[in-house]
């Protein structure tokens, strides 16, 4: 099975109407990214439950994309990078390539592209095809955990 993509499709600004398209890590990838993720959050000061913390892109769906702005930058540069190796530029329907700088000139663009990233990756835990039964127990599962600052030492 070939691995998911997305297009995105640019609506301000001077991207406005530039194409990109969005292809899934691999599972490994997807792994590790998820981990480093977690860890990076978890030196950051936020308290995540060892349930979490052991669930690879499960776990990190549940820390939250905000939790990810707690991030110190040195800490989350590698990782906003690898996000946007994901990112492809498609100038037309039969051309895509890696992006080079001047294919994005807004920083919102930018940001943007990474929250399409981070939901490409995620939207297996969200499926609305789920049974009721597996969402009940989900969310369930989500509310019993909290997720809270570390008390200072």
């Amino acid at each position: 099975m070939a691995r998911k993509e997305a297009t995105f499709v640019a609506d301000d600004g001077r991207d406005k109407g530039k194409t990109y398209l969005i292809t899934e890590m691999s599972a490994t990838q997807a792994e590790y990214w998820a981990i480093r993720t977690i860890l990076a959050v978890g030196n950051a000061g936020i308290d995540i439950p060892e349930e979490l913390a052991s669930q690879g892109m499960a776990g990190l769906l549940a820390i939250g994309y905000k939790n990810l702005l707690k991030i110190p930058f040195e800490m989350a540069r590698p990782l906003l990078e690898e996000m946007m190796g994901c990112v492809q530029y498609a100038p037309s329907s039969n051309i895509k390539r890696p992006l080079i700088e001047d294919d994005i000139e807004e920083a919102f663009t930018r940001l943007k592209l990474k929250k399409a990233v981070w939901n490409l990756h995620m939207d297996f835990f969200l499926n609305e095809n789920q049974s009721t039964l597996e969402s009940e127990m989900q969310e369930s599962q989500l509310n019993s955990l909290s997720i809270k600052p570390r008390p200072k030492r």
